[in-house]
């Protein structure tokens, strides 16, 4: 089946799954702590950092590195490595909250109190560290799972959070503000534990299973498949498909449509105006801004700044998309030709080296510069690490970057992901991704040996269909309900699924 791209992804065909039960070394430099990098992933996604990481962290933390604290949780265990066990009451209170926003993974716990479906699944995963991300861990700890855990990104981890998980007896290795070092011994320590051998990946960007290849190979011959969920991760595991080196069965859980549509279109559209208001506190009414891709991401991030009454311009690769970006009234131009005037600059391309120093040298003073995709390489910070340019520390996470004659920049993040890194997301639409993510781990590890090849394949509709049910009771949602009739009428189960693979929504 042919499969929509994304913007800029260049990915290829994919294949339908089906349920169990049918038929590069990186810079070194010093850091806060005087340690020094050891060594970097290909896409650089995670760690590239040029400002202080203990500037990012909580000013009523000591500054001492987690990986020079003995701490142990109330039970004596000290396998984990966070900032401060004492914030545990605090986390668990954001994690209570988180779960009356997650319906379905709930529901999950529910159904699973007789049932553990992933008993015996030893996941390690890498993803942000939220309040929602450890209703997921906690879930498919009560499906049966054994859980180790590190973060995708350095800024991204709430620390009160990852105190209650490590109270609650995870091995959770992250914290606000690691080092380039720390991202990856956070990633190590998950991995590499006497004792203990992962057999699912949950990754969200590649780094883990990155790791993994380079490090630890042989740890491949027990794992059963890998859920990922970002454009990035996604667009590796296609490359190493295409090499012939992916060795495990892979689950593409970002093109799945409840994925898609509601944590990169619907989550982006209110995210971006939130992430952009507490760094920056603009006024979007009459800015012209240019927004790059015009994929989901770039979709949700368009109809929200024009609904503030913001001049949007788009930037597109794929026809199809630009076409869109047209038909939703939306000036369709190339980079250098309005970047002179912008006020504010947004990448969601998945791509690399976007926004480069040519573009950042031309741009206006005060222009605002940030990245709505999970890959920090889409904006070229590396270029702005130059003698001429001084960069100034405003806020954390907003930094002015500026040139000799005075002209200053307003970068955000440094790149990263904006709405993570500086600001919150729904947590209702990451309940939809979780849960879709809980499926899929289950999916992968239950299905016979032999159903699924080393390739990377799709959610199955129903999938999709099912996860987008468990989430209607909020809205107090009544669905219809087809006649025998109408379903032979249509060729359809009344059950599902209802729209054919090639549907696009």
């Amino acid at each position: 089946m042919l499969k929509k791209k994304p913007a800029g992804s260049g990915q290829p065909i994919v294949k339908q799954i089906q349920f169990a039960d049918q038929k590069q070394e990186f810079n070194k430099r010093p850091t806060k702590i005087g340690r020094r990098s050891l060594s970097r992933s290909i896409s650089q996604s995670s760690t590239d950092s040029y400002s202080s990481a203990a500037s990012y962290t909580d000013s009523s933390d000591d500054e001492t590195s987690p990986r020079d604290k003995q701490q142990k949780n109330t039970k004596g265990n000290g396998d984990f490595c966070i900032k401060n066990i004492k914030q545990a009451d605090f986390g668990r209170r954001e994690i209570e909250i988180a779960e009356q926003e997650m319906p379905a993974l709930m529901a999950l716990r529910k159904r699973a109190q007789g049932e553990k479906p992933l008993a015996g699944a030893k996941v390690v995963g890498c993803t942000h560290i939220t309040a929602q991300t450890a209703v997921l861990m906690e879930t498919l700890a009560a499906l049966g799972a054994q859980c180790r855990w590190a973060a995708c990104n350095i800024y991204s981890t709430q620390n009160e959070v990852a105190a209650a998980l490590a109270e609650g007896g995870f091995s959770v290795f992250a914290w606000k503000g690691e080092s380039e070092d720390d991202f990856w011994w956070c990633i190590d320590r998950c991995v590499n534990l006497e004792g203990w051998q992962p057999n699912m990946i949950l990754d969200d960007g590649g780094d883990l299973t990155h790791w993994i290849y380079k490090k630890y190979p042989n740890m491949f011959k027990k794992i059963k498949g890998i859920v990922e969920e970002s454009v990035t991760g996604v667009h590796r595991l296609y490359q190493l498909s295409k090499a012939g080196k992916l060795c495990v069965p892979a689950m593409n859980v970002n093109d799945s449509v409840t994925k898609q549509k509601f944590d990169n279109l619907y989550c982006c559209r209110e995210s971006i105006l939130d992430g952009l208001k507490r760094t920056t506190d603009v006024m979007f009414g009459g800015k012209q801004v240019i927004v790059c891709g015009y994929g989901e991401v770039g979709k949700g991030c368009c109809a929200a700044l024009k609904a503030m009454g913001s001049i949007v311009y788009v930037t597109e690769i794929d026809p199809i998309c630009a076409l869109q970006a047209c038909m939703d009234g939306f000036r369709l131009v190339k980079l250098n030709e309005v970047i002179r005037q912008v006020d504010i600059v947004i990448t969601c391309t998945g791509n690399k080296n976007v926004v480069v120093r040519e573009y950042l040298d031309r741009m206006k003073n005060g222009c605002i510069v940030c990245n709505m995709g999970h890959s920090n390489t889409e904006i070229d910070v590396a270029s702005l690490r130059t003698p001429e340019l001084t960069w100034e520390r405003v806020r954390s996470q907003v930094d002015h970057v500026i040139w000799p004659d005075g002209k200053r920049i307003v970068l955000l993040a440094e790149g990263r992901l904006l709405n993570l890194s500086c600001s919150t997301v729904p947590t209702f639409v990451l309940s939809i991704t979780a849960t879709t993510q809980a499926l899929a781990l289950i999916e992968l590890y239950n299905a016979p040996e032999g159903r699924y090849k080393q390739d990377v394949y799709l959610l199955p509709k129903k999938m999709d269909e099912y996860v987008a049910s468990l989430h209607l009771p909020t809205f107090d949602a009544h669905l219809t309900e087809l006649s025998d009739e109408q379903a032979k009428y249509l060729g359809l189960n009344k059950n599902g699924p209802f729209k054919p693979n090639y549907y696009r929504y």
